[in-house]
């Protein structure tokens, strides 16, 4: 996960700079999110079907081997197409992956200990998620953007392989679950909990408030507050030294506590990123607005975890995998939109972000539910 993440960090945060470096327009940047959302809606219910069907060791593999494919299309080709096309690749391994995983904190972990099993997982998400940017900002400030972003590239893919020698040798072979009587897309949706469809329903309008103008924090920041590629990447840990700060102590209170005040808290911080950003002109309120991006963190393992107790036993990675897919794909056409209210202005797309926040943590406050505070052992 650490290799894997690290390369495509170093990368993908600064695909946006890429893009219009390359000649691409700020639409291309707006389709370019689109993409990365729908895509990786399209991914997560192949994902947990495959993590069902051949066992998340060789689906990691594939979809490590998918992802590199990507690279070497961007890498080969400077070219702003070409990097749309190479997304439809390295967009992958996120998405397969994620299921899986979840399905396995699931299975390996009492009820009572799964919020702290996902927090762990993301804590050690974050850590190349921290250290990506700052390696990626550093190759932009000594070779350009351009060339830059590509070393950064050829940097992925070697790490890709890395990545996938450690899954080779050192992963345990994994059992294949086939005790599922049905794993179609429809007959999973069908067996969604009503408590799981409010989630859903919140948690799409929450993505709006942080997909609207995701693709464009990085140019917000870059073009229009003067910071350099290598300070963004500082805000960036800033942003993720916060979210692993608050993971564990989190995880602990939650597995003792009912979820929902927990996803509430982070519905907030979701909310009101985007308002603060848009009000931010200079590198210390920056700050303030990436440790503020960081505690959105606050409840996303309780989320996760939520998602898992919700979800029938059998059929844990492909309910997981199936909700993603929904969020994901209407996710999507907001991140779409996002170019066309940038247009009209930043603060447009800031405050359009901020609204649908605010719906979402409304609903949630009025319509989610929780489960019983789970029995823990002696």
């Amino acid at each position: 996960m650490i290799f894997v993440g690290l390369g495509e960090k170093m990368a993908e945060r600064f695909l946006p700079i890429y893009l219009l470096a390359l000649g691409g327009s700020t639409f291309s940047v707006g389709f370019l999110n689109a993409l990365d959302n729908f895509l990786s809606a399209l991914y997560s219910f192949p994902g947990g079907y495959l993590s069902h069907k051949i066992g998340y060791k060789k689906a990691l593999i594939l979809f490590t081997l998918v992802s590199m494919f990507g690279y070497a299309i961007v890498i080969i080709i400077p070219r702003w197409e070409a990097v749309l096309i190479g997304a439809i690749f390295f967009i992958a391994w996120t998405a397969v992956s994620l299921p899986a995983i979840m399905s396995l904190i699931a299975t390996t972990m009492r009820k009572d200990k799964r919020t702290m099993g996902v927090s762990v997982h993301s804590f050690v998400r974050r850590i190349p998620m921290a250290l990506g940017p700052v390696l990626g900002g550093l190759f932009i400030g000594w070779y350009g953007e351009v060339n830059g972003i590509k070393i950064a590239f050829a940097a992925a893919f070697v790490l890709g392989l890395i990545a996938i020698v450690l899954i080779r040798y050192l992963m345990e072979d994994d059992f294949t679950n086939n005790n599922a009587k049905d794993i179609r897309f429809s007959a999973v949706i069908r067996k969604f909990n009503p408590s799981l469809v409010n989630l859903l329903i919140s948690d799409i309008l929450i993505r709006f408030a942080e997909q609207i103008p995701y693709a464009f924090v990085v140019i917000w920041v870059i073009k229009n507050n003067n910071v350099s590629p290598f300070e963004f990447g500082l805000l960036t840990v800033v942003e993720m030294v916060t979210a692993m700060l608050v993971y564990i102590p989190v995880a602990y209170y939650a597995d003792r506590h009912t979820k929902k005040p927990f996803v509430l808290i982070t519905f907030v911080f979701f909310t009101i990123f985007p308002l603060i950003l848009c009000y931010s002109k200079t590198f210390p309120i920056l700050v303030v607005a990436f440790i503020i991006r960081g505690l959105k963190e606050f409840g996303e393992p309780t989320r996760k975890a939520l998602i898992m107790d919700l979800a029938p036993d059998d059929i844990k990675a492909a309910t997981f995998g199936t909700y993603y897919f929904i969020r994901d794909v209407v996710v999507s056409l907001a991140a779409l939109a996002s170019a066309y209210l940038w247009n009209i202005s930043p603060e447009t797309n800031f405050m359009v972000a901020f609204g649908c926040g605010v719906m979402g943590t409304v609903l949630f406050i009025i319509f989610g539910k929780d489960l019983k505070k789970p029995k823990t052992d002696n």
